[in-house]
């Protein structure tokens, strides 16, 4: 708890933070739960408990889509506040959380393997990087992580000793699991993988007559018909019992019809269609399960210095060999060899403490959002547990191992500690380390906009006052707030939340400080698609948390100024101003005259001026580099293209 208050302590609000703990605080005070539909509402509710006695101002309600009415409100929520105060109060309340993951572990292990296993797997706990990188952060992950090993770990003393009590504490632990984040949808596969398992592991063992093994069927398929029912009703009360996503007649925007429609895969969209039809669960709930979908088309991914258009299946595999401490992956390749050499034989623990993690990675494997290890958390905590099961095996077996073990895990510690305050950026030592971590992977790996309170001591102590940002929270955190005076430069997530960038200059002399997550670019795309491609090549002159890049000297970035003139052509496009937007809009093209963009807007200009030939020739340049300056990272932009171009022949 120590390290978890010391970190938070130096690290500004993250990418998500305002957009939950805002959720979480509306969901008390006024019952609405579709500000934040992504999430499923306790981890947020739970960060919000300490805040909610606080006088605090309150964002006007603006009816916009979803997510803007949650990133913006909740970035009005905390900066017209005392933002610091809340922060700290609702991630040391997420906090509490990791403290209680921590005590599973501990008693997991006792009671699988012994008190000194469930010491080595405290110890791998509190000590390991991505724990500490996120485990007071109000965020989903850690609540994910503790209540999935909670609902395992019950089960595991239920199949022991079956009672009623037993299994309704694995119903409880399971409908917290699924109210702590979407994938925790994962407990119901994997609860039935386990009952089957343990079923052939008692056949094997104990050989009966047939109607007996049929009576033994017949009692889990009954013990996890209760487990649903009772974490379905844990659901359904993190909801407050209520259907509708939001109270008093306010509506999501879109609709959950609309919403669900949109999903690419018809059989899910009548899948999630007819149990909103039935209201058989909540609408928030329902809402996040077809956004996690959509955003699984959308996300592109950044691994080993190459973006993708898409997520890829060995990201994270080859991102928890990055982000692990070399001292785990050993530990873990030994107790995978004890397990294949049965040296370890304990098989109802090595079950219940493989199968999980086995899903869980699986079912990230074939995902397409690919943004963060911190999606495949709770696989930490299982393993954990089973590396301190080896552990005291082997050591049980030949006693001077221990020397071995005790080194391994020192080294656990150690590079835990060196680690500190920047866990988020963790590389571990056969990766370079964490000045590497910008190209080796993106996002939550390496930079989630944390670093504005070092940034404001950096820009200080060189007395700073004039400078260019490129910063990933951009547009969703007000830099402001942290005294940052620097000025800020496109990014993609900003334009996404409608931040206008009129007057981004077209050559910059002077400081420029790019964010890890931009730097990569792994959002506007490779290449000629990245306004900051350049930077990639050029050697920064300081680097503040292993996040942001300081730059110095003259930089020429068209392509960033082309996105403040097409944004302004666009805008007077839409108040009739005609003339105007075409010299925006010719601007733009100017700059950036491969830009799909650009010319889109140019095209679109020229239509409404009826000067329909020049209207074609922009939307055919459009089209013509959608379609061969990386394409696969522009596919989307040509069916509107198409149409476009019909409509001018028509």
């Amino acid at each position: 708890m120590i390290q978890l208050a010391l970190t938070i302590r130096t690290e500004s609000i993250t990418w998500d933070e305002d957009d939950h703990l805002y959720a979480g605080y509306m969901s008390w005070k006024t019952g609405d739960f579709g500000l934040n539909p992504e999430h499923p509402p306790v981890v947020k509710m739970l960060a919000a408990l300490p805040i909610l006695n606080m006088p605090l101002r309150l964002p006007a309600l603006e009816n916009r889509d979803f997510k803007l009415e949650a990133f913006l409100g909740g970035k009005e929520f905390l900066f017209k506040n005392d933002a610091d105060t809340m922060l700290f109060r609702a991630r040391m309340a997420a906090a509490s959380l990791t403290l209680l993951l921590a005590l599973l572990v501990f008693l997991a292990g006792q009671e699988m393997f012994g008190t000194a296993a469930g010491f080595v797997a405290l110890v791998l706990l509190v000590f390991d990087p991505n724990q500490l990188a996120h485990g007071a952060f109000v965020t989903t992950d850690t609540g994910l992580t503790c209540f999935l090993l909670a609902t395992v770990y019950a089960f595991y003393r239920f199949v022991k000793r079956p009672t009623l009590w037993r299994l309704i504490v694995v119903g409880l632990a399971a409908g917290l699991t699924l109210s702590a984040k979407h994938t925790g949808i994962l407990v119901f596969p994997i609860l039935l993988l386990l009952a089957l398992c343990e079923w052939l592991l008692r056949r094997k063992a104990e050989p009966t007559h047939k109607e007996s093994r049929r009576l033994g069927i017949a009692q889990y398929v009954l013990s996890l018909a209760v487990i649903t029912a009772v974490s379905l009703t844990v659901l359904w009360a993190s909801y407050g019992f209520r259907y509708a996503a939001r109270p008093a007649g306010l509506q999501l925007n879109p609709s959950s019809v609309e919403y669900i429609a949109r999903l690419s895969r018809p059989h899910e969209a009548k899948l999630l269609a007819t149990v909103a039809r039935y209201r058989l669960l909540p609408e928030s709930y329902l809402y996040g399960l077809a956004d996690v979908r959509l955003m699984d088309d959308y996300y592109s991914s950044f691994l080993l210095g190459k973006t993708y258009p898409h997520g890829v299946w060995f990201y994270f595999p080859v991102a928890i060999a990055i982000k692990s401490t070399l001292a785990f992956l050993v530990l873990l390749g030994i107790a995978i060899w004890a397990i294949a050499t049965r040296k370890l034989t304990r098989w109802r623990e090595i079950l219940f403490l493989t199968v999980p993690p086995a899903v869980y990675l699986a079912v990230a494997m074939s995902s397409h959002m690919n943004i963060g290890v911190r999606h495949v958390l709770p696989i930490y905590a299982f393993l954990g547990v089973l590396i301190g099961g080896t552990t005291v095996a082997l050591v049980n077996g030949q006693r001077r191992l221990i020397y071995v073990f005790a080194a391994l895990i020192l080294f656990q510690i150690v590079t835990s500690l060196r680690a500190f305050p920047t866990y988020i950026s963790y590389v571990n030592e056969a990766w370079g380390g964490q000045k590497n971590a910008w190209w080796l992977l993106s996002d939550s790996n390496a930079d989630w906009a944390q670093q504005l309170k070092a940034t404001k001591q950096y820009l200080d102590s060189r007395g700073v006052k004039d400078c260019w940002f490129v910063y990933f929270g951009e547009g969703v955190i007000d830099t402001n707030y942290y005294g940052i005076p620097c000025k800020a430069l496109p990014t993609l997530d900003a334009l996404g939340v409608n931040e206008k960038f009129y007057g981004t200059p077209e050559v910059i002399d002077g400081m420029v400080l790019i964010s890890a997550g931009d730097l990569s670019g792994f959002e506007f795309g490779p290449g000629e698609l990245n306004p900051y491609e350049q930077f990639k090549t050029i050697k920064p002159t300081g680097v503040i948390q292993n996040g942001i890049y300081v730059f110095e000297g003259h930089f020429e970035i068209p392509l960033a100024a082309a996105i403040g003139y097409r944004q302004k052509a666009a805008d007077l496009l839409a108040q009739g101003k005609l003339d105007e937007a075409l010299i925006e809009a010719q601007r733009a093209v100017q700059l950036a005259p491969n830009a799909v963009a650009s010319n889109v807007v140019l095209g679109d200009v020229l239509a409404a001026l009826n000067r329909k030939g020049e209207a074609r020739t922009a939307y055919e340049q459009a089209l013509k580099s959608a379609q061969t300056i990386h394409p696969e990272f522009q596919v989307g932009w040509i069916p509107g293209l198409q149409k476009k171009l019909a409509d001018m022949k028509s």
